[in-house]
């Protein structure tokens, strides 16, 4: 049996049909003859497969024409041809829509020799026939004849497996499909060169034919977006510019290379840093980068563990700060030999490094300390600079560091909340901070956006990129004003930039809006104003429809207002009742705008479903004060608040049908969908992703799980706040839940590990409840693989159609109880 993908027919074997309807061949379309002159067939020759794949794929496009060895051909329609028999080869094609998960099959009449193409994708008839799952969406079809004996007798039947299984065709397909969020290219690699001259751009698209594997093409760029040199289908990355910009160097295929920007002649420098990465130029003639080392793999029979850390697989390799000098190739460790390290930063003129270490002291939370290191190179010798329980990234300025960290940063440095609060440290700050780590400065106590990383231009302004409310932006940090300045990149969401340190600098930057898929800006930062180099919109979504979007806040019992939004199903209409989606997060970040990810609103809405997106209390991005709120909470605030924000949803929509409403969530967003359950009867079907049923478990066995909790349940223990660890976990009130629940997990989630999803399974088993257990093997915390992602969204879907539509027949396709 061929496997079901999203949006995609395939082949199963079906019981027997109702009665079968001709397809209207006005709404089909025919092409020929084609090619008529070929000595020989494609089913003649030993390449038919690959001959006709080829030619589907380019017949898949909507164009009216088609030109075959310089012979110009045009779609007409079906009804229009009369020709008894036709040489050479011949195609049909014809696009259907379908508002449910139908089943059925497909006849093609008077048909001897033919292959099948559906969205794409190679199906075999049997005889004339082929049974067919189609989910709900829109669906082209592509059948290339190669014998029919008489075109006049040529028809296309459909006979549905029940009633309800039919088709309606259309002209072509409009509707986002679940190919075009995962497959369309987007941009994944981001370097401009300092003169702003050049840039680097690395794109990644998938395809049926790559499958999991990503297809890539890293291009040099000048100015004006032309593309002077390409590594296409190579995996050149790891870019540096010289500071002299004549020079950028780059590793591929485990070597290192230098490409010369005026003659684009490439140069090998070495083929044996195995396990060497992030290189810069230290000066012109010098890189500095890390070298990591992976230890010695232990095929003992035992392993003894050294502490916490033990439970991560890398946790004993090691990693350090190397110069490698160009000419020569002989490189020199600058990094001590007694810690694992992490380069912050460098200074040529004070020629000195900064580099972080961490050291197992489980005495305070997050239970581990980092302590921040200059080396003079000079002498070698080492300043501490400071030990810090928060700590993300320093840089250097003229008159000391730049640190970003978490509020609680050198005793409380950044705090601004209220007394009786704990800090929320996920909640970046920047703090400026003087040489000998004695003097700091809180630099963003009145700055609500949660800053993530910082890039430090030559005159000490930053670039920072910020969590703000539900969006990712970016942020000038002036230094001689102190002011922070909103870089106006037109996007949503900012997934990576890259900026120029010169006179006038320019900013590229990549990202999405929650309507519109990626691009590629630019802009000059003292002039603030974006201008687009690349669109994937007319490349990858033209003639799609995107769901309308309506913006849909409220405000909850304490007074506070909570952000969401909903998006829309197309051609929405007011007096019908559609069935809804309620999803969050809950834990420390907020569901950002993006265009798409692992959990496609777009394509939900796309499928008939109103999709509410909320951001409950306890979330970066809004201020100190709400993000606070996350601390020894595990889910209090948030649960009232998803409560609260469903009801005023469903009283701002009331086309939305308040009997079938769905919820679902991942990581926290799980733990929280089972926490609801045990609250609530107002969801009708639920989801959890790699959900956290019992606080006490995770945090002993997840990997990160001691270190979450430092901030999530900040100085709070089973010993000394055992309420906290039972109350709060969901499992100990599962005899409270009444929804139907779905549990997915990844058998190999080292974050949250499967037992979680396992206590909650038997728990409702043994009640007698309504659960579903699925598994994806080899799966970690995400689900990656493209494969997997499609059959993952299907699951979804499938489930929801079965509790909130009354559809049960996609979910039963997918997991037969038999």
């Amino acid at each position: 049996m061929l496997k079901t993908i999203l949006a995609t027919a395939c082949a199963v074997a079906l019981s027997a049909n109702v009665h079968a309807i001709e397809l209207d061949k006005k709404h089909i379309n025919y092409l020929g003859p084609i090619a008529e002159n070929n000595l020989l067939k494609p089913y003649e020759t030993a390449q038919q497969k690959e001959i006709l794949a080829n030619f589907a794929e380019t017949l898949s496009n909507n164009a009216q024409k088609v030109t075959v060895f310089g012979q110009p051909l045009t779609w007409q329609p079906f009804d229009q041809v009369n020709e008894l028999t036709v040489a050479g080869l011949q195609a049909l094609k014809f696009t259907v829509s379908v508002d449910r998960f139908t089943q059925g099959t497909l006849t093609f009449n008077g048909v001897d020799n033919a292959s099948l193409f559906i969205n794409g994708k190679s199906h075999s008839l049997n005889k004339d026939k082929l049974d067919v799952n189609l989910a709900t969406g829109q669906h082209q079809f592509v059948l290339l004849a190669e014998q029919v004996a008489d075109w006049k007798k040529v028809n296309v039947d459909f006979a549905g497996k029940a009633d309800h299984d039919n088709i309606q065709l259309i002209e072509e397909i409009t509707t986002l499909s679940a190919q075009q969020l995962f497959d369309a290219a987007t941009i994944t690699g981001l370097s401009l060169s300092p003169d702003s001259k050049d840039m680097i751009i690395t794109t990644s698209h998938y395809s049926d034919k790559g499958g999991d594997k990503a297809i890539r093409t890293t291009q040099l760029r000048d100015d004006k977006y032309q593309v002077r040199y390409s590594w296409d289908n190579a995996k050149a990355s790891g870019f540096a510019w010289s500071p002299d910009n004549q020079k950028l160097i780059y590793t591929i295929d485990g070597q290192l290379r230098m490409l010369d920007r005026k003659t684009l002649q490439s140069s090998i420098i070495s083929d044996k840093l195995v396990g060497a990465s992030g290189f810069e130029f230290f000066d012109n003639n010098t890189l500095i980068f890390s070298w990591y080392k992976t230890a010695e793999t232990n095929t003992g029979l035992t392993k003894h563990y050294q502490g916490l850390e033990d439970r991560w697989s890398y946790a004993r390799n090691s990693n350090h700060v190397y110069l490698l000098d160009i000419s020569s190739g002989l490189a020199r460790q600058i990094s001590p030999a007694t810690h694992s390290h992490s380069l912050q930063d460098f200074d040529k003129e004070r020629n000195s490094i900064l580099v972080s270490r961490n050291l197992k002291d489980y005495a305070a939370p997050p239970h581990m300390l980092t302590e921040l290191v200059e080396i003079n190179l000079a002498d070698n010798t080492e300043t501490l600079i400071g030990q810090y329980r928060t700590f993300n990234q320093a840089k250097y300025h003229d008159d000391g560091l730049y640190i970003t960290a978490g509020p609680a940063f050198n005793n409380g440095a950044g705090l601004a909340i209220k007394e009786g609060l704990l800090p929320n440290n996920y909640d970046g700050q920047l703090y400026s901070v003087s040489f000998d780590g004695k003097q700091v400065t809180a630099l963003s106590k009145s700055f609500d956006p949660a800053i993530g990383s910082m890039t430090a231009l030559s005159n000490d302004d930053l670039i920072l990129s910020v969590t703000e409310k539900d969006t990712k932006q970016l942020y000038l940090f002036d230094e001689s004003k102190t002011r922070f300045t909103k870089l106006n990149t037109q996007l949503d969401v900012v997934d990576r930039f890259s900026v120029s340190d010169n006179k006038k600098p320019r900013l590229i930057a990549a990202g999405t809006n929650v309507s519109k898929p990626q691009r590629l800006q630019s802009l000059t930062i003292a002039k603030n104003k974006a201008s687009t180099l690349w669109d994937s919109a007319s490349e990858f979504y033209a003639n799609t429809d995107i769901p309308a979007l309506e913006e849909f806040n409220f405000t909850n019992k304490s007074g506070v207002e909570i952000s969401g939004r909903v998006y829309l199903p197309h051609n929405l209409d007011k007096s019908k009742q559609y069935p809804a989606l309620v999803y969050y997060y809950g834990g420390t970040s907020p569901v950002t705008r993006g265009f798409t990810g692992r959990y496609p609103f777009n394509f939900w809405a796309a499928n008939g479903y109103v999709v509410y997106v909320v951001q409950p209390t306890g979330a970066t991005g809004f201020g100190q004060e709400f993000s606070a709120k996350h601390v020894n909470a595990w889910g209090e605030h948030t649960a009232d608040d998803i409560m609260q924000g469903t009801r005023a949803f469903l009283n701002a929509y009331p086309f939305v049908d308040s009997k079938k409403v769905g919820n679902l969530g991942a990581s926290y967003g799980g733990f929280m969908t089972m926490l609801l359950a045990t609250k609530t009867d107002m969801f009708s079907a639920s989801i959890a992703h790699a959900g956290i049923s019992n606080i006490t478990s995770y945090w002993g066995q997840g990997w990160w799980g001691y270190l979450y909790s430092g901030e999530a349940s900040k100085n709070s223990f089973p010993w000394n706040n055992s309420a906290l660890y039972s109350q709060q976990s969901p499992v100990f009130h599962a005899d409270k839940v009444k929804t139907p629940l779905l549990l997915i997990h990844g058998d190999a989630d080292t974050n949250v590990p499967k037992g979680e999803s396992h206590n909650m399974y038997t728990a409702l088993k043994l009640l007698n409840q309504d659960v579903e257990l699925i598994e994806y093997k080899g799966a970690d915390h995400q689900i990656i693989t493209r494969e997997q992602r499609f059959h993952w969204w299907n699951t979804m879907l499938a489930y929801f159609d079965a509790k909130l539509k009354d559809q049960p027949q996609w979910w039963n396709s997918l997991y037969s109880s038999k």
